[in-house]
């Protein structure tokens, strides 16, 4: 099982929307069994993946989310008939995924992530990988995607350990792409920090016009800049207002009409396989 964070410190990159997608088309396209994780604690992958009626009766019925993961201490809830009773925390062997579809499932976030307490020391960094680990021997999932929130942050600390990988959506624009350098003296901090053995599976462009000069500039800083030379994938994620709309009704990627973007993700696709030794 492979694990991959798509990592970006600005927002607007369409860092959600490549993931969700990504992970899609390896579902779909693929026939691999994909976990997506939200750890964004504003979870715009849940709302692109979930209808607001199906997730609020998600929660009501007991469903875990990203919470669960972390939350590693007792709660009180409060109620009007029995008053308050403490909830206990949920063991990670029982955190369960919702099933979008038959090859994909979607560990849920949640605003309320923001409440916890993710001060130094505490550990609570290493739960997301402590929890991918007792999935890894159940040997349901072929990849597991991570969605991370687009700040430096103890989130971010925690996906990068759980992860294997880390891919980098950049707009092509000045500040984006100057911005993956200190990205990268971020990623390798924690790596330090951490003794991880992670890996860059490449650089993404997004929100792309080929035809445009920030474009070009962009593939010329990253193919001859030291670090990012070679790591930059063939195909970009287009520039499409439909593809942001539609996801606010879950539809992705390869719900639309346009063959361009069809093509553009099913090569990303492709070309992550290929990184990550799955596919020829």
């Amino acid at each position: 099982m492979k694990v991959v964070s798509f990592v970006n410190m600005k927002g607007g990159v369409a860092k959600t929307t490549l993931s969700i997608n990504v992970a899609d088309c390896m579902s779909r396209r693929h026939e691999l069994k994909v976990l997506i994780i939200d750890l964004d604690p504003q979870f715009n992958a849940t709302q692109a993946l979930v209808h607001g009626t199906d997730y609020v009766k998600h929660i009501e019925t007991g469903g875990h989310t990203i919470v669960d993961v972390f939350d590693d201490t007792p709660r009180v809830q409060a109620s009007s008939v029995n008053g308050e009773s403490p909830i206990e925390p949920v063991e990670l062997e029982q955190v369960l995924p919702m099933k979008l579809n038959s090859n994909m499932y979607l560990l849920p976030g949640a605003l309320d992530l923001y409440r916890l307490d993710m001060s130094a020391g505490q550990g609570r960094e290493h739960r997301l990988k402590r929890y991918i680990n007792t999935i890894k021997d159940s040997e349901l999932f072929d990849i597991v995607i991570i969605d991370t929130p687009p700040t430096p942050s103890t989130w971010m600390s925690a996906a990068l350990i759980a992860s294997d990988y880390y891919l980098v959506p950049v707009k092509p624009e000045p500040l984006s792409v100057t911005g993956i350098d200190l990205l990268r003296n971020v990623i390798n901090r924690v790596k330090e920090n951490y003794s991880l053995a992670l890996e860059c599976l490449g650089v993404v462009l997004t929100i792309a016009d080929e035809r445009e000069t920030v474009y070009k500039n962009a593939v010329h800083y990253l193919d001859s800049a030291d670090f990012w030379k070679g790591k930059r994938f063939n195909k970009s994620l287009l520039k499409r207002t439909e593809v942001a709309r539609l996801q606010g009704s879950q539809k992705l990627v390869l719900d639309t009409n346009d063959p361009k973007s069809k093509m553009a993700i099913a090569d990303i696709t492709r070309e992550a396989l290929q990184h990550l030794g799955l596919e020829e």
